[in-house]
């Protein structure tokens, strides 16, 4: 049989319901298409987003997002780029991407979710470039979410967070003050005109009160930010001691992966703890557990199957053994102690 032909008959085949795919998922991709006009599955869908997906895809599915900035390929805008149908999305949601930290679904949403999220980022922003997933809403907490109000233009990008001050009147100049002492919580990455100094973000992945701009440290624990218990897993520890290639190391580190392992390298950080699989937690393993040659080979290569992304096409060869020497030096239990 020609090549050709034999394409063509496997391409057939595996067409027909049930060759080549599970029953379940055959029909997926079609019940996500019409899904599209359910309301109660755009609903579900929204729910799942809200839960899963916005710390790196963003309320607005722009990706608008902390994650953004630590995560190379960032995630995906929605709003941007070849429009894509709830059928990609959803082969998307439940194989992952290879070499991304879009990893697979499949295990922890169930079909109906899959085909629910990928329905409402089909419609939410590919097709409606909607503002927001309507998160702030009573059930999730936000009775009365028109407190903010100031903050908006802020949160939106109508007015860039780094306009001039003396540009602002006296109730935007209060909006903004709002927006950095309460919305920079989740809104993290915020809209700038800049992307310079005016933007100083560090990874502190927990939702953190009070955050302002160049801030060096970690906002005090507090009682009121749910992110308390999270707080001191985004402080960088004091090593004395280190060589100039675990020093580094530490910086390559806390720039790119504290954000999902905390400054601590504990992954108890709040992003850390709300993955699935969780970060992993690098204080529990000594340099046998994990010899540098596999440590490099997990930062070069990534981790299929979770959110840890192959670092090889950010990070050189020299920067990934320094992140390495660091990780070995900063964490790694000491044996015989």
């Amino acid at each position: 049989m020609k090549p050709v032909a034999a394409l063509a008959l496997a391409a057939g085949l595996l067409a027909l319901p049930g060759c080549g795919e599970r029953p379940a998922e055959a029909a997926a991709p079609r019940a996500a298409t019409a899904a599209a006009a359910d309301p109660a599955t755009l609903e579900l869908g929204r729910k799942v987003y809200n839960y899963r997906c916005y710390f790196c895809h963003g309320y607005s599915g722009d990706a608008k997002t902390l994650a953004a900035t630590y995560l190379a390929p960032p995630p995906r805008d929605f709003t941007r780029g070849a429009p894509l149908d709830a059928p990609a999305i959803l082969a998307t949601v439940r194989e992952g991407r290879g070499g991304t930290a879009m990893k697979s679904f499949r295990g922890i949403l169930d079909e109906r979710e899959m085909a629910a999220v990928a329905a409402f980022v089909a419609r939410e922003f590919v097709r409606d470039k909607a503002p927001n997933t309507a998160y702030h809403t009573a059930e999730n907490g936000w009775s009365d979410h028109g407190r903010f109000a100031a903050a908006f233009p802020f949160a939106t990008g109508a007015i860039k967070l780094d306009a001039p001050v003396e540009s602002l009147d006296a109730s935007q100049r209060a909006g903004r003050q709002l927006f950095l002492s309460a919305c920079v919580s989740c809104h993290d990455r915020a809209h700038v005109a800049d992307e310079g100094p005016a933007w100083s973000s560090r990874p502190l992945s927990y939702p953190r009160m009070g955050f302002v701009p160049g801030q060096d440290t970690a906002p005090p624990v507090d009682a009121v930010s749910s992110a308390s218990v999270y707080a001191k897993h985004d402080v960088v520890p004091r090593i004395e001691g280190l060589d100039p290639t675990q020093r580094r190391g530490e910086k390559l580190f806390q720039a790119n992966c504290a954000f999902c392992h905390g400054a601590d390298g504990t992954g108890k950080n709040w992003i850390g703890q709300f993955m699935e699989p969780k970060a992993r937690d690098l204080t529990l393993y000594s340099a046998s557990d994990m010899p540098a040659a596999r440590l490099r080979s997990t930062i070069r290569d990534g981790l299929p199957g979770t959110s840890m992304p192959a670092w090889r096409h950010v990070l050189g060869r020299g920067e990934i053994d320094a992140v390495a020497a660091y990780v070995s030096r900063a964490f790694f239990r000491r044996e015989g102690g």
